[in-house]
């Protein structure tokens, strides 16, 4: 199999991805796959979106992404530059084309023995519905599920949209910075809340190897 590097969101932390991945001993041939929101909060976006440019990285698009990516196509056809203004002001147009161009879930190719494939989304998928039927607007900002069946981006502590999950994928994800780290038999949440002081983390395959390294420092509230 592949080695694989999933890691969670890195929301501008360059440091601590930087860091992260000679922690994981990534060396060439390795395949590196972020789970969405490279880009905002943090002190370095257009330093994270170079990096997986320049190394070939994989990645899927992050709600903050799609955001940041909707004001810069707004101020393109003349609006005011209004919220991250800084942001819009850093990257460059092959930075934002690069943005455009990130699908909403990759699927690995990790399936081995009968086991699941393994797929990368940022924030999740509703039970029961392929991922190439999902709503776009779930697969950035789900949450939770309500009652267990009807799908929210609210945060519902009791009802994480990844214990319901049943496959057929395994899913990896990142999005939900308030629950952490969630283990699940078929769902593995990633996002630690670097940005927020607390944890950047990874996913390695084959062996599902979880690898954690602490922020450097707090760098914005939740």
């Amino acid at each position: 199999m592949e080695r694989t590097i999933v890691v969670g969101d890195v929301h501008g932390c360059l440091d601590e991805l930087q860091a992260l991945l000679r922690q994981c001993g990534v060396i060439r041939g390795d395949r590196v796959v972020l789970a969405g929101d490279l880009v905002a909060k943090g002190p370095d976006s257009r330093g994270v979106v170079q990096l997986v440019r320049e190394t070939g990285a994989l990645a899927v698009l992050g709600n903050h992404d799609d955001y940041c990516l909707d004001v810069w196509r707004r101020r393109q056809q003349g609006e005011p530059r209004r919220p991250r203004r800084w942001l819009l002001d850093t990257l460059d147009e092959s930075d934002w084309a690069f943005l455009e161009g990130l699908p909403l879930f990759l699927r690995l190719g990790l399936e081995r023995e009968g086991g699941p494939e393994v797929a990368v989304v940022h924030a999740g998928a509703v039970p029961g519905v392929p991922l190439e039927k999902q709503e776009r607007d779930n697969l950035l900002n789900l949450r939770s599920m309500v009652g267990g069946t009807a799908p929210t981006r609210r945060l519902l502590m009791r009802w994480p949209w990844a214990a319901a999950w049943r496959g057929s994928e395994h899913i990896v994800f990142g999005h939900d910075a308030v629950r952490g780290l969630q283990q699940y038999p078929l769902a593995t949440g990633l996002d630690t809340g670097c940005v927020y002081g607390r944890e950047l983390t990874a996913l390695e395959f084959p062996g599902r190897i979880l690898h954690k390294l602490p922020a450097r420092r707090r760098y914005a509230a939740v």
